[in-house]
């Protein structure tokens, strides 16, 4: 069993090698006890990927693609853009602790993870995922749901979110605009799926921060299109009516429990 522990260690230490041994003087983290070195390696990289793919894709919608995917008045100002990047940053320390604290329970066998997929084997890994995705799809829903329909959890952490409820005030950097607590409550349906279900290690981190892409694209204003995605077609009616459009990747949860409201609808307006 300790052997099979250590795997998950030096996967994990070849991540913050990754990061850190690229980024940062060596001399200043390797003294860094390996939970240290863990959480500034998630920092880092959710910091930088958080700019990068806001920044690109501001670029290319803002200006780039200036009036053809939103009019004039519908693109969000500076102001409002640095805004959302000072609530994110004030959050993101606390955010990436939320993986490095699954990383720590999966390094000392308190998960069902396993580190490689020839563990389980192709069929086992394709099925697994699929309870997985299918479990985060489901808690996230009921957790943002819940966010709004408790009062003081909605006044005491969600309102930080919904003060951009209109298409001028949302922007890709509003993706990661939350109170650092409601932030991690979404997330958590990601590290309770480990105590439930086998997941693969690197395809539980990769899926963590593939959020911080995934809430930037959907707080774009422009809806895709894409079924059954949750798209920021649907996801802009969340921020505008407030009781609609929960869901996460896909719009079955919402559908399921008689809170979808379509894009495509007579009475939404939508750019």
């Amino acid at each position: 069993m300790e052997e099979y522990l250590k795997l998950f260690i030096e996967e994990t230490s070849f991540y913050n090698s990754i990061v850190l041994g690229n980024l940062v003087p060596t001399n200043l983290y390797e003294p860094l006890p390996h939970f240290l070195q863990t959480w500034l390696r998630n920092f880092i990289g959710g910091t930088l990927l958080y700019f990068i793919s806001g920044f690109l894709w501001c670029y290319y919608i803002y200006h780039l693609k200036r009036n053809v995917y939103l009019p004039k008045d519908a693109i969000p100002s500076t102001q409002a853009m640095f805004l959302q990047i000072m609530v994110a940053m004030k959050a993101m320390p606390w955010y990436t602790l939320l993986p490095t604290v699954s990383e720590y329970m999966i390094e000392n066998g308190w998960s069902r993870c396993y580190p490689r997929i020839s563990d389980v084997g192709w069929a086992a890994y394709l099925i697994y995922l699929a309870i997985y995705l299918v479990f985060v799809e489901f808690g996230i829903y009921w957790m943002h749901r819940e966010l709004h329909d408790i009062k003081p959890l909605y006044k005491i952490l969600h309102a930080t979110h919904h003060i951009y409820n209109k298409q001028n005030t949302l922007s890709p950097f509003a993706g990661l605009a939350f109170h650092p607590l409601d932030g991690i409550l979404q997330a958590a349906p990601h590290v309770m799926a480990l105590f439930l279900i086998p997941t693969h290690l690197t395809t539980h981190v990769a899926l963590l921060f593939i959020e911080a892409i995934w809430t930037a694209n959907i707080h774009d204003c422009i809806h895709g299109k894409l079924w059954p995605v949750m798209g920021a077609g649907y996801h802009t009616i969340h921020h505008t009516t407030y009781r609609h459009n929960y869901g996460h990747y896909t719009i079955w949860m919402d559908w399921m429990f008689g809170t979808l409201r379509d894009p495509a609808s007579d009475d939404v307006k939508f750019v």
